[in-house]
Order: C-alpha cells, then sequence, then structure tokens
C-alpha cells in the first residue's frame, strides 16, 4: 500500500466483548467482581506468606511473587474495560494503547516464568529432599526471579520499539477488550514481518521451553512417586503438586486457546473471549487452587 495511505494515528478503538447496550451493566458487575475478588484473593496469598515464619520456604516466595504478577497482569487490562463500560467511550490513545501492551507482555511472561521456576522447585524438593535447602538456596531464589524479571523487561520493551516504527491505515478498530499485540498488529499498513517474526518465536520461545520443562520435571516426580512404597507418602507428594498442576494447566490451557485465536487471518471477538479465560479468571482462580 502507498505511503500516502498511511497516518500517524492518535488512538484506536476497543471494540470490548458485545456491543449490545442491555449487557453493559451486567459486564461492568461482573468484570468489577473479579477483578476486587483477583486482587483481594491475591493480595491475601502475599500477606500470609509475608507474615508467617513458617511459610519463609522458596515454594511459597515464588508464589507471593506470583501473586503480585496476578494482580498486576489483571489490572494491565480490566480496569481501562471498566473505565470503557461506565463512560461508553470505546477510545484508547496510542500512548495508552502502547503502555498497555508493554506491561501485558511482561507480566504474562512473568507468570509463565515463574509457574516454571515453581515446577523446578517441586522437582528439586521430591526428587531430592536432602539437598533441597542447599539447591533452592535465597541466593539462588533471588537469580531465578531477577533472570524471569529481565527475560520479560527486555523482550517487551524490544517488541514494543519495533512497534512504534508500525504504521496504520484509517481502520484502527480492535476486537478485542484490550490491545493484544497479535491483533492490532493485523491492522497495519506497513510491514509487520519483524514485528511477527519476533512475536511468534518469542511466544513460541517462552511456551514450549518452559513446558517442555514442566513436563519433565513432573516425569521425575511421578518416576519418584512411583518408587515410594507408602500410600500416605504418595497422596501427600500428589497434594504438594496438585495445586500447581492445576494452575499451570489452567494458564497452558487458556494460553493455547488465545495463542491459536490470535493467529487467525482476520481479528474477531472469538479471541477476545477466549483470553477473559487467560487474562481474566486465571488470575481469579489461582488463590483459590492453592488454598485448598
Amino acid at each position: 500500500m502507498e505511503s500516502g495511505n498511511h497516518t500517524a494515528i492518535s488512538k484506536f478503538i476497543l471494540l470490548g466483548l458485545s456491543e449490545d447496550m442491555d449487557l453493559q451493566p451486567l459486564l461492568f458487575g461482573l468484570f468489577l467482581s473479579i477483578y476486587l475478588v483477583t486482587v483481594l484473593g491475591n493480595l491475601l496469598i502475599i500477606l500470609a506468606v509475608s507474615s508467617d515464619s513458617h511459610l519463609h520456604t522458596p515454594m511459597y516466595f515464588f508464589l507471593s511473587h506470583l501473586s503480585l504478577a496476578d494482580i498486576c497482569f489483571t489490572s494491565t487490562t480490566v480496569p481501562k474495560m471498566l473505565v470503557s463500560i461506565q463512560t461508553q467511550s470505546k477510545i484508547i490513545m496510542y500512548e495508552g494503547c502502547l503502555t498497555q501492551m508493554y506491561f501485558f507482555m511482561v507480566f504474562a511472561g512473568l507468570d509463565n516464568l515463574l509457574l516454571t521456576v515453581m515446577a523446578y522447585d517441586r522437582f528439586v524438593a521430591i526428587c531430592y529432599p536432602l539437598y533441597y535447602m542447599v539447591i533452592m538456596n535465597p541466593r539462588l531464589c533471588g537469580l531465578l526471579l531477577l533472570l524471569s524479571w529481565l527475560i520479560c523487561l527486555t523482550y517487551s520493551l524490544l517488541q514494543s520499539l519495533i512497534f512504534l516504527k508500525v504504521s496504520f491505515c484509517k481502520e484502527t478498530e480492535i476486537p478485542h477488550f484490550f490491545c493484544e499485540l497479535a491483533q492490532i498488529l493485523q491492522l497495519a499498513c506497513s510491514d509487520t514481518l519483524v514485528n511477527n517474526i519476533l512475536l511468534y518465536f518469542v511466544t513460541g520461545l517462552l511456551g514450549v521451553v518452559p513446558l517442555t520443562w514442566i513436563l519433565f520435571s513432573y516425569s521425575r516426580i511421578i518416576c519418584s512417586i512411583m518408587g515410594i512404597s507408602s500410600v500416605a507418602v504418595k497422596y501427600k507428594v500428589f497434594s504438594i503438586c496438585g495445586s500447581h498442576l492445576s494452575v499451570v494447566s489452567l494458564f497452558y490451557g487458556a494460553g493455547c486457546g488465545v495463542y491459536l485465536t490470535s493467529g487467525t487471518a482476520h481479528p474477531s471477538r472469538k479471541g477476545s473471549v477466549a483470553s477473559v479465560m487467560y487474562t481474566v479468571v486465571a488470575p481469579m482462580l489461582n488463590p483459590f487452587i492453592y488454598s485448598l
């Protein structure tokens, strides 16, 4: 397309989950309730871990940071959606959209990497119990957390800087309730090959490698459990891993659905509905799952 048809846009239009005006009060009440439950539930996890010395272990150290990441993850999308419903304004400024995309990528990636680190923690605790506190020492835990942050911050910054070079035509309607990079790139007039390569390569890398490690960790855990003769001990081990495995299944199951729908040629609201499970429901359920 010719450069004359390109425009330096200043805003996008988020179409949201539905254009039915009768559904807006219901959506507002539903997502406000979910958001409050998410923030409260994850804050309680953080407060419980920080206030109880018995919970000052590597597993709960990473769990508290996962709860913090979940609060931030949900806060990048839901408050803006609630404001849009309440004010009946679907406009989001270019700068606001870019900021939302950046923090969404940061906290989505951080969730992913923290779940991987927690799988490693469970692997060491069950397969090498005598060396657990030696291996999972405070220095290593801090290093793993720092590395997770650096990876997410670096990738998100790189993707955001490349996005600044993308130009758009007049069509800036996003069939979503937040600014998702994959869908916005499909509205671009300029060449987005570099953006798409980086997006799908890193998304695949940050999805396949952590998931492979999680599956490897649990395969080793299962092998260790099979060697235990005591039924009571087996049950205890399963109960320790059950919560984490449930959260991993929910996160990756919903994430795969979003990843597959975002790759379609024409963006639709099907992707936004799938994203609700990934960005809203999963962070809300995590505190309940871990408190079982």
